[in-house]
Parts: C-alpha cells; structure tokens; sequence
C-alpha cells in the first residue's frame, strides 16, 4: 500500500519493515495513527533474506509444550510478533526447534498482509533532516516525506570493521561463500567468538585442515550467562574438534595484523592473551572476519545525528528508546539492545515485541494523552499479592525481558491502586509515568553472580526450590518486588525460586503478603506502593 502524502506531515514514519517496524506499524494502525513504513526491499524482513548465512535460526520455536495457555505459549515462542489475531503464530509455519529463515519471511509478509500495514517497498532513506515540524526525509527519485517523528527498525544493518591493521584483506561473513568444499585442505582463521563465527567455524570442520577462531575475550556460552546472544549450544559444536585434539583451536588474544605474503598465504601476528602477551606470527589460507553488525547512522544530518556508543555500533537511548539529544527520533527492534546491552533480550523478537508495544505506550502517553492501560486494584497487602504472583505465573514479557520490564503498582485513591503491565524499568525510574511518589515494580530476574558460576556443577551450593528463608541468594529466574519512594529504593522482596517457575504455593505468597504489610505506612491505600 503507498500513501501519497500532502502538505501536514506524517505522525509516524517508521524505516524499515523487519519485525520490529511491522510491530510498531500494527500497534500504531490500531490506535488509528497516521503512519507510513518505507522499507528498502521488496517485502518484510530484508535482513532475514541474507542472515544467517546458513539459513538456520537461533531463535527456538517450540509449538508442543503441553498448555493451551497463549501467554505461556508464547515464552517457548521466540519468533511470534504480537497480533490481536490468535491464529496468526509462527509456530503454525514450521515445528522444527531452530527454524529456517526463509519460514520466518513467510510468517512476516503474511503478518503485514493480515493487517494491511502501510508499508511502501523498494523505497530507501537517502537523508533525514529536521524541518519546521519534525522531520524531512528524502527517498529516491527526489522524493520527500515529512513526519513530527521518525522511528528507525532499521535493525543492525552494516558489519563492524574491528581496527586491525590489514583487515580489509579478510573475507566478511556476509559475503564469504558458504559451500565448504572450497576449503579443503585450507588452514582458516575466523575472527570473532559470537555465534556467527562458531556457526561460519562448524560448517567448515569438514573439510579444513585447520580451523582457528580468535577473539580478545573469552567465549561467553549463553547456557551459562542466561544472555541468549551469546554462543547457543546449537553452534558449540566446533569446541569438540578443539578440545578433543581435531587440528582446530580457539584462540585468546588480539590480531594486531594482517599480512599479505608473496606466496598468497596471510601472515597475522597475534597476541596471545594467556601467554603473557606473547605475539606469534601464523600463516592461513583464509581469514574470515565474523566480528558482528553495527548501526548505520550515515542517513542522518549533523542536526540529527544521534550520539553512537559501543564502538559506534549503537544509537545512545533514553529510557524512552528515544535518540538521546534528538527529540521525536527514535529506535525500535534490536537497536532497542542498547538499553540493556548484552544482559536481556531486546536485541531478538522475543525480546523486542515486548519493547515496541511499551514503546507505543509511551507514545501514546507522550503525544495523544493516553494513559498507560492498567487495571483497578484492591490496595491490600492480600489483593496486590495475589495479582503479582498470578502475573509472574503467566506473564511472558517479564520472562523474556528480566530485569528490563516491569509490572507496576501505583497509589489509587478510596483504597484503590492501578495495577501497569509491562512497563520499562529504567522509564519508570526516570518519572516517565509522573509518579514516583510511590511505587511497587515487580520483575523477573536472575540472582547476582548467575553468570558467574557453572549451573551444571552439582558442588556449587544452591538454594533448595521453594526456600523462602533464602531467596535473595537464588540464582534462577524468580520474581522480584521493590517498593522505591521519591524514586529511591526502600526496601526489596525476592519470592522463593520454583523449578516448574510457578509460585503458588504459600512459601511465595505468605512472605510476601508479610513483606506488603510491613511496608504500610499507615494507611490502607499505601499497602499497594
């Protein structure tokens, strides 16, 4: 669909129609805002049409998991956008755990169909400027929209070139063929420990003489650090050959050069982070950079440039996914991942689906007056504890998006309180709801230090299920209550961890029925701060 757009400018102009713009676009076409989505290819979900490289997601897809229960459904379900609709599910295209790309542009191009999103395709972003009432953005064939605010889904759209002198000799992994019979007998360096360079390192174990993967840091695995970025178990497999002496190796240090012999090879010098920095000159056939994806901020105009951070592969973000220092410019999908870089899940759909539906809601709050949607309470310690425990039993976005999304409890009057859903954290800290008088946010969280200890090591002393008495030193996901006050932290209330993750039983309730009294001060409607 393409809208021709006249003298008022566009409310919305979303760039880029991956999942996190076709979400926006739903949300915003369900309030009756005037938006438009200019897309640079000719249907949904552009990147997904070269990434991954092998075609197999990361991204679980679990159909059969014994409940009907949508809300619960949808924790096993990581690639499922938010739909009004309840047969319009991913996991209707394919039952395969780890699915294939080419399911997923299936799934996106029938979501945006579904909904008539107005998407204009085959349209790139040349500029973005600012004009009189927001934004002027110019197209191809000197075409121009101008809208009061722009929202770029654009995701993580160029690679990241790590400073290594001679880096342009290697091979990137968007374009570095795929077919490992022309690497036979090759010794191949792979830069990088993410899980494109285990994913680019496992398909060619079968034919490389010898496979290194280099990287700075040491691997991070995600069954360990619970950061799903992180290396999958689904592409761990080329440890095996290193560990279990198969010619492969991964190697710990930084690649301070790349080198072109006479005779073809490359010779890199390395420095070898546990060998006291002992550099070493080695030779390969191939080098192949798999060093991740950075945002292209190449579009925008000096007086709209956002500020970029990490490396400059990040836009810098307020608590309101707000381009900080750019008013009405703002990030939604994996560019979202700066907030809570490398510790939740904003940088993937399961995550981000969560975070542009509570972006909506802070522009809905923001520009159309629209308080945040919330439900009538009770403002009793018994009332508020029964509402907490039966969300954290169902809820899917506080499981997905620990320690970033939060429930929230807010003061009513007549003994009344609001109960909010899904509400960022850091949003409501930062006043963006205007009432911090005082406040309950509930979350879902690891405990300190999970990333820190094997969950696989029997010896290492854990908190038995269901142990009320020590719930602040559990490791797994549990839910968390604060009470903050003026914005300060008052007091914090863990509920007991359970292994089937459903706190029912009165070793959760009871202590936090005790935990909500105790933190009255003095009148009834307070009970539910």
């Amino acid at each position: 669909m393409e809208v021709q757009v006249g003298t008022e400018p566009l409310e919305y102009l979303i760039i880029g129609a991956g999942p996190a713009g076709l979400q926006l676009a739903q949300h915003l076409g369900a309030a009756g805002r005037d938006y438009l989505v200019l897309e640079a290819g000719p249907a949904p979900g552009t990147f997904f049409t070269r990434f991954p490289r092998h075609r197999q997601l990361i991204s679980i897809n679990k159909p059969h998991t014994g409940t009907t229960d949508p809300e619960l459904n949808l924790r096993m379900d990581w690639n499922s956008l938010l739909s009004p609709d309840p047969g319009l599910l991913f996991t209707r295209y394919t039952e395969r755990y780890f699915p294939a790309a080419d399911d997923l542009l299936h799934y996106l191009d029938d979501y945006a169909r579904e909904f008539g999103l107005n998407i204009r395709y085959e349209t790139t972003v040349d500029r973005v400027r600012r004009d009189r009432d927001g934004f002027e953005i110019a197209g191809p064939a000197g075409r121009t929209w101008r809208a009061r605010r722009v929202v770029v889904a654009t995701g993580v759209s160029q690679p990241y070139i790590p400073p290594i002198p001679g880096i342009e000799l290697a091979e990137q992994y968007a374009t570095v063929p795929v077919d490992p019979r022309g690497f036979t007998d090759q010794r191949v360096l792979v830069i990088g420990k993410g899980n494109s360079a285990l994913e680019t390192a496992d398909n060619l174990v079968e034919t490389a003489a010898v496979i290194h993967v280099a990287g700075p840091s040491s691997l991070r695995l995600a069954w360990k650090t619970h950061y799903v970025g992180h290396l999958r178990a689904v592409n761990n497999n080329f440890l095996d050959t290193y560990q279990l002496k198969s010619q492969n190796a991964v190697l710990d240090g930084h690649v301070q050069s790349i080198e072109k012999t006479d005779g073809g090879q490359f010779l890199v010098r390395f420095s070898f982070s546990r060998a006291s920095e002992v550099v070493k000159e080695l030779r390969y056939d191939r080098i192949i950079a798999c060093t991740g994806f950075r945002f292209d901020a190449g579009i925008f105009d000096p007086d709209c440039q956002p500020t970029l951070v990490h490396h400059d592969r990040f836009a810098q973000l307020t608590a309101a996914y707000e381009a900080a220092g750019v008013p009405d410019l703002y990030m939604a999908g994996t560019l979202m991942q700066q907030r809570d870089f490398k510790k939740s899940t904003s940088g993937f759909i399961h995550g981000f689906r969560y975070g542009v539906q509570a972006l909506h809601h802070i522009l809905e709050l923001r520009y159309h007056g629209v308080p945040w949607p919330s439900r009538p309470l009770a403002a009793t310690p018994d009332a508020v504890a029964d509402a907490v425990l039966a969300r954290v039993n169902r809820t899917s976005a506080l499981w997905q998006q620990f320690g970033v999304l939060g429930d929230v409890v807010l003061p009513g009057d007549d003994g009344t309180a609001h109960y909010l859903a899904e509400v960022p954290v850091d949003f409501v800290l930062d006043d963006g709801l205007g009432q911090l008088a005082d406040v309950l946010i509930v979350t879902l969280e690891y405990g300190p230090g999970h990333d820190q200890v094997d969950p696989f090591d029997i010896s290492v002393s854990r908190v038995a299920q269901d142990d009320a008495a020590h719930s602040g030193d559990a490791a797994y996901l549990h839910p968390v209550v604060r009470r903050y006050a003026g914005g300060e932290l008052v007091a914090t209330h863990h509920v007991a961890e359970n292994l089937d993750n459903e706190w029912d039983k009165p070793a959760h309730r009871d202590p936090l029925v005790a935990f909500l009294t105790a933190q009255q001060p003095g009148r009834v409607a307070a009970t539910a701060r």
